[in-house]
This record gives C-alpha cells, sequence and structure tokens, in this order.
C-alpha cells in the first residue's frame, strides 16, 4: 500500500464522502472536508504514520489535497 493509498484511506473514513480521483484536486472546496474534520484527519495520520504535526501546522493549506497531505507526510516521516 503506499503512502497516498494509506492517506486517502484515513482521509476518506473521516469525511465519509467519496475521494476526488484527482490527487491534487481541494478538499475543502470539493465539500470533501471542512475546518471542523481537520484536527480528525490531522490525529489520525499522526496515528497512522507515527508522526506529530505541531500546531503551527494544522493549517488547510498543507491539507488541502491529497497529494499535499502525501508529500507533507513523506517530508515529515
Amino acid at each position: 500500500m503506499t503512502t497516498e493509498d494509506r492517506i486517502r484511506a484515513v482521509v476518506g473514513k473521516i469525511a465519509q464522502k467519496p475521494l476526488p480521483s484527482d490527487p491534487e484536486e481541494s478538499l475543502f472546496e470539493s465539500g470533501v472536508l471542512d475546518s471542523f474534520a481537520l484536527p480528525d484527519v490531522v490525529g489520525e495520520l499522526e496515528k497512522e504514520f507515527s508522526l506529530k504535526v505541531p500546531d503551527s501546522d494544522l493549517n488547510p493549506r498543507k491539507f488541502d489535497s491529497l497529494a499535499r497531505i502525501t508529500h507533507y507526510v513523506e517530508s515529515n516521516i
């Protein structure tokens, strides 16, 4: 399973909505996530990848798409 596949599973579990097929598509603009779901997604990502996301990184722009989340996770594990 790739990093993106694992991220898709985490986001899908929290969002309970179909995820975009394009990893560059905004999860917020497409209505998959909202700002209230972001802390839940980040918490699950921290568990899944054994990483710690500092509060200063809890910015929707950093977690706006599957591609951005993948880049963030791969840069921090």
